[in-house]
């Protein structure tokens, strides 16, 4: 079984700014922690659940914690929460039933007990996917206050990401043959042509291409902010930058 973890953003260097009061400080640090409330606090409001969809190893889970760190609610992986449910590793479920579409019936039900928590009110939830498919997708489309956000990126980047588990789910080390990557290149093409058109049921598509989960999970929460939030926040950050760098 493949699965994606996304590798971390690169140290970048902080450069000096300008010096500014301490009175200046204070009152920026004021009003950075008002913008600041009020873009994540958005989605609190809403009582709003945001699922990550997109192909094996995009980087679901790296971005979708990300995500829910940035937005201050709960992250769920679908994955994780569905070998707790059923106390067995994904791979050892799959093969209990005869088909793609049993398996997807059976496993929608450790969604379903994921969204009848009461902190699942406010998450993010990491699909597989199939996500979006079958089973899964009865139980997303009939999910109040959701926002359906599916990412995506290049095949040669998606493959720098892919990680190997054994039937447990335990992680494998292995290193691949010129040979095996470019077998595994054209499996993850065609699985992005196959899973494409049920892809299209999200309300939100974002590029990640060339983005770090930082940065990919900044991109996903400007995407569903209104205008004028997001450039109020992005200001703060930007006067939040300019502070620390006086530090």
């Amino acid at each position: 079984m493949l699965s994606g973890r996304s590798r971390g953003d690169p140290i970048r260097p902080v450069f000096a700014a300008p010096v500014e009061s301490p009175a200046n400080a204070r009152h920026e640090s004021s009003m950075i922690a008002r913008s600041t409330k009020n873009a994540t606090s958005l989605i609190k409001h809403c009582n709003m659940r945001i699922f990550i969809a997109g192909v094996s190893c995009v980087g679901k889970t790296a971005i979708g914690a990300q995500l829910a760190g940035l937005l201050e609610c709960r992250f769920f992986d679908l994955d994780v929460e569905t070998e707790r449910f059923f106390e067995t590793s994904i791979e050892r479920l799959r093969n209990r039933h005869l088909t793609s579409h049993d398996f997807q019936i059976a496993a929608s039900q450790a969604l379903r007990h994921v969204l009848s928590r009461e902190d699942s009110y406010n998450c993010v939830i990491a699909l597989p996917p199939s996500g979006l498919m079958g089973g899964y997708w009865k139980v997303v489309n009939e999910t109040r206050d959701a926002t359906i956000v599916v990412l995506r990126d290049t095949p040669e980047n998606i493959l720098k990401r892919i990680t190997f588990y054994d039937i447990d789910s335990r992680p494998l080390q292995k290193n691949l043959t010129d040979r095996e990557r470019g077998l595994y290149l054209r499996e993850i093409k065609r699985d992005i042509a196959y899973f494409n058109r049920s892809f299209r049921r999200a309300h939100v598509s974002v590029d990640i291409t060339g983005c770090g989960p930082n940065e990919a999970s900044r991109k996903i929460r400007d995407t569903l902010t209104p205008a004028p939030l997001k450039n109020q926040s992005e200001a703060s950050e930007q006067r939040s930058a300019r502070m620390q760098a006086l530090v």
